[in-house]
């Protein structure tokens, strides 16, 4: 259940992104670098996926968007959670 919660974490996380409208170019750089971890975790799925990047740009996402696109801060954070509760 644990990796089809991630996959399922992480595919939302990625349409989000693909949809975010009116982001600046600080947002559109960590979207891209979001958007690669994403690809990079479904492919290592059932594998240890820690990688201190990724909660690093996570955090920065979270930050960078906060107030001006709040439902992908909440998927975002909602991630976050998931992989700090696994031990990632």
């Amino acid at each position: 259940m644990t990796e089809n919660k991630l996959t399922d974490l992480l595919e939302q996380l990625r349409k989000e992104l693909t949809d975010a409208q009116g982001v600046d170019e600080k947002g559109r750089e960590l979207l891209r670098a979001l958007d690669e971890d994403i690809h990079t975790l479904l492919e290592r799925s059932g594998t240890d996926v820690t990688d201190d990047s990724l909660l690093e740009r996570l955090r920065s996402t979270i930050d960078h968007f906060e107030v001006s696109h709040p439902t992908l801060t909440s998927t975002v954070s909602n991630l976050m959670t998931f992989l700090n509760n696994a031990g990632i």
